[in-house]
């Protein structure tokens, strides 16, 4: 699976930038409606889950069945995705001194790989998705707020949030290797809708619960490693036990 395309990956990385920002744009306005189509009947209905994408568990059961194979379509695209994710990840965990600027730059990357493999994975395989969340058992809600207070950081990041913000020397002097997550002001929701409103805050809690005082690099490294098992079982690999 670890086949590249071919051309430059600088502007293999650009072309796909470009387009995966307005389909992470579409990502979030349809997370954010308070009211979706289903994706297999096309009726309205109302989400409970920010992921939701059917009204019912026998349309998401059909879409499944429908589009075996089909889903598997941009396999490509995402066993590279997850190979750039694991690489961002890897070098944030490198050892040795790091400025504020320098590593401002690398989480901005990671988060966006992060993101964009984990939105992937839940449009296109939301089954082996919930099959490697299951598989975690007591981890399971610590993976998913983990994921979620990323969320929150991409989604800050979009509203043109210097990452710089975001980050801070544990001690306080700007020499340590060693950084954190800020703790960060709740955001202001006054003008989203009761559902938005409701998983804007979400993510802020997950961010405050699980990055918030938290050395930077530890939620990649968790977030990678579950995003690579989803993309194996999704690629027909099984998951060792």
């Amino acid at each position: 699976m670890n086949e590249r395309f071919p051309g430059s990956e600088t502007s293999i990385q650009a072309g796909a930038r470009a387009k995966d920002r307005i389909y992470d744009r579409a990502v979030l306005d349809v997370r954010e409606a308070d009211v979706r189509e289903c994706a297999q009947c096309g009726s309205e209905f109302t989400p409970g889950r920010e992921h939701a994408r059917f009204c019912s568990a026998r349309c998401r059961m059909a879409w499944n069945d429908e589009h075996v194979g089909v889903a598997g379509a941009p396999a490509a695209a995402i066993d590279w995705s997850v190979d750039a994710m694991s690489e961002a990840a890897r070098r944030l965990s490198s050892p040795g001194p790091r400025n504020l600027p320098s590593l401002a730059d690398a989480v901005a990357e990671a988060v966006w790989w992060v993101t964009l493999v984990d939105a992937t994975l839940v449009r296109y395989h939301p089954r082996n998705y919930e099959s490697t969340l299951a598989d975690r058992s007591a981890r399971r809600r610590e993976t998913e707020q983990t994921l979620e207070g990323l969320r929150y950081v991409r989604n800050q990041l979009g509203r043109s949030v210097d990452p710089a913000d975001l980050i801070t020397s544990a001690a306080g002097d700007g020499t340590t290797s060693t950084w954190t997550w800020r703790s960060l002001p709740a955001p202001d929701v006054s003008g989203l809708g009761p559902r938005a409103r409701k998983w804007e805050l979400n993510r802020y809690h997950a961010y405050q619960a699980q990055l918030a005082g938290r050395d930077v690099t530890a939620a990649f490294a968790w977030s990678a490693e579950f995003l690579a098992l989803a993309a194996r079982l999704a690629g027909g690999e099984s998951i060792p036990g």
